[in-house]
């Protein structure tokens, strides 16, 4: 049979197996082979620049200079013993500047309230006693779940580490309802091949969560709210990672053995897409359908029924126009996660929402959040004004042009 040679174009390295990953402008396909010929050279020697431009270095008194123009460069001759150039893989480390170092654990502690950052704060804090509790809590709910097990840790692996993250969970007027305390993983320590290899997770627009609120609002839906608590427990990780033991629970006579996991916890790389993985999974077995433009948002259809759930990572907001179809799709969720019903919807993301279901209306409002961000920078007693256009200026379709003059004025 004679040979067959095509022009493609390099694209990338296959994961798994050995060859290359190429691109076929006739078949409009990507393929995987190991019989190539980089012709890299022979385009490298075919280049001829039309001129060469030397750019020099400008400060505020430095008066511009003139472009040199040198002369063309004329390739050399093609040599007759080319050999083909085979792209190779960087053997180098990468390895994080150190200026970077503990970067991941300065975001996570941002917050935009007075919650304590670290363990330490949290027990000299003045609501120790109800940290504790939710800690507590929480160390109760993993061990019932049997997120871990002890062991020692075998040498050549290291675990990574861990830390406890605390949030005061307000209502809508501010007044704190909950303290919550949730254990994380450092996720930044892990290391990719190793600890993990897809993170990629699903997250709703707040966009999408808007239109759906308006899809109810006008057909008169009910719209109710659930939380799912530890949501990422509920799938175990594919990767055998260990963890250091939580600050304040480190077992007595136990201080050199760490944590393997067995479920996913917050702040792993791939936790979220283990729980976006084990959810889709069990909508899908219940007749729920996913939308191609959003995917965290689902619907099922039977008759006249009609049901929207919207996931935010462990929030659901569910619309429905019948009432016994609502309550049973929140009994078999209940059935399948641990759930906490949290009726009509009124507090969704920090945004508080008020409904007249008479008039058919729906209003959003984040009047608690801007208070305590003004309270943050001390600026609560500031005047307040009318933005982005001052107050009594109506905005007219056939009269913006006239609009925008007066407010530049």
């Amino acid at each position: 049979m004679e040979s067959h040679l095509e022009t493609c174009i390099f694209v990338g390295y296959p994961k798994g197996t050995k060859g290359y990953y190429f691109y076929s402008p006739s078949d409009l396909k990507v393929f995987v082979s190991t019989n190539d010929k980089f012709l890299e050279k022979e385009y490298m020697n075919d280049f001829v620049p039309k001129s060469r431009i030397i750019l020099n270095e400008m400060s505020g008194d430095t008066i511009p200079q003139e472009v040199v123009q040198q002369s063309p460069i004329v390739s050399s001759a093609p040599s007759q013993n080319r050999q083909p150039t085979i792209p190779r893989r960087s053997g180098r480390v990468s390895r994080q500047p150190e200026r970077y170092i503990g970067l991941g654990e300065l975001v996570e502690n941002l917050s935009d309230d007075d919650d304590p950052y670290t363990y330490k704060e949290a027990m000299e804090d003045v609501d120790c006693r109800h940290w504790q509790k939710a800690m507590q809590s929480k160390i109760e709910s993993m061990f019932n779940n049997k997120v871990w097990s002890i062991v020692y840790l075998h040498k050549g692996i290291k675990p990574i580490r861990c830390k406890w993250v605390y949030k005061r969970k307000r209502g809508m007027d501010g007044k704190v309802e909950t303290f919550k305390a949730k254990l994380v993983a450092k996720g930044y320590t892990q290391k990719e091949g190793i600890d993990y290899e897809e993170t990629f997770s699903l997250v709703v627009m707040l966009k999408s969560i808007r239109i759906l609120l308006s899809i109810a609002t006008s057909l008169d839906l009910e719209i109710w709210q659930m939380d799912i608590k530890t949501a990422f427990l509920n799938r175990s990780p594919d990767e055998s990672i260990c963890m250091m033991q939580p600050e304040g629970f480190i077992e007595k006579g136990q201080t050199e053995r760490v944590c393997k996991l067995q479920k996913s916890i917050y702040g792993l790389k791939q936790a979220s897409r283990s729980w976006n993985i084990r959810f889709d999974q069990a909508m899908k077995s219940f007749g729920f359908f996913q939308n191609l433009d959003e995917p965290s948002v689902y619907k099922r259809i039977k008759g006249d029924k009609l049901v929207f759930l919207i996931l935010y990572v462990d929030d659901i907001l569910l619309n429905r126009n019948d009432i016994g179809v609502l309550t049973s799709v929140k009994e078999w969720l209940a059935k399948q996660f641990d759930m906490k019903d949290l009726g009509e919807a009124s507090y969704i993301l920090g945004i508080q929402v008020i409904r007249d279901r008479k008039n058919r209306t729906t209003a959003l409002s984040q009047a608690s959040y801007i208070d305590k961000i003004l309270s943050r920078f001390s600026m609560q007693d500031s005047k307040k004004g009318m933005l982005p256009f001052r107050h009594g200026i109506k905005l007219l379709r056939n009269k913006f042009l006239r609009m925008s003059m007066e407010s530049n004025l």
